[in-house]
């Protein structure tokens, strides 16, 4: 199965573009394969709470890695409620052969979106290895080995440690197209072709 997510608060945006081109080519390549889409601009998840902590402590006291049994953590009717919201999003990663996430880079980083999507479904000590993630970015500037702001870059290396650190996954793939605010910003005109170039080798990689 293919899950599919978009956090991007731009109807058309490049990292949509980006991630529906691949998730086109994945499900030509795979045509019998489930797939699964959530918009999360359109469709926010809501953020954790109270009841959502508790439920975490319980997994993490009584040492339960297994995804199966995290419903044993519920004992009340609030966390009933958070066990709620939270397990379809569960199923669908624990369902899911890939991963794949369209994301801007927002202020050097994720859109809360996306980090509330990412809070409701991590819990201590889980795995889900063998599954594989694949990033399709956009980036307002250049943040890439080499670059003046790649220190600045708290997009891709936050999902990187998240994705081994959190999920024991290292099977990670990054798609980025970079320069886009040389669109919008007059001062970054001049790195107008930069950005086509960069956008025109995501499509391909994505494509691919």
């Amino acid at each position: 199965m293919l899950l599919h997510l978009d956090a991007s608060a731009r109807r058309t945006s490049f990292s949509r573009e980006l991630s529906k081109t691949y998730a086109d080519a994945w499900r030509a390549a795979h045509p019998d394969s489930p797939y699964v889409y959530r918009d999360l601009a359109a469709d926010p998840v809501p953020h954790i709470g109270q009841a959502w902590t508790e439920l975490c402590d319980y997994v993490l006291a009584h040492e339960i890695t297994d995804i199966s049994r995290y419903h044993e953590a519920v004992r009340t009717p609030e966390q009933r409620a958070a066990w709620d919201t939270l397990r379809p999003l569960l199923d669908e990663v624990v369902a899911a052969e890939v991963v794949l996430i369209g994301t801007p880079m927002y202020n050097y980083s994720i859109p809360s979106s996306l980090k509330a999507w990412l809070d409701q479904i991590t819990f201590p000590k889980m795995s889900l290895r063998g599954r594989r993630f694949v990033v399709t970015s956009a980036r307002g500037g250049a943040y890439g080995p080499g670059t003046v702001r790649e220190p600045m870059d708290h997009q891709e290396r936050y999902l990187r440690d998240f994705f081994q650190g959190h999920f024991n996954v290292e099977d990670v793939t990054f798609i980025s197209t970079e320069l886009a605010n040389a669109l919008i910003d007059p001062r970054l005109a001049h790195l107008r072709e930069q950005h086509e170039e960069s956008r025109r080798a995501a499509l391909k990689e994505a494509a691919q």
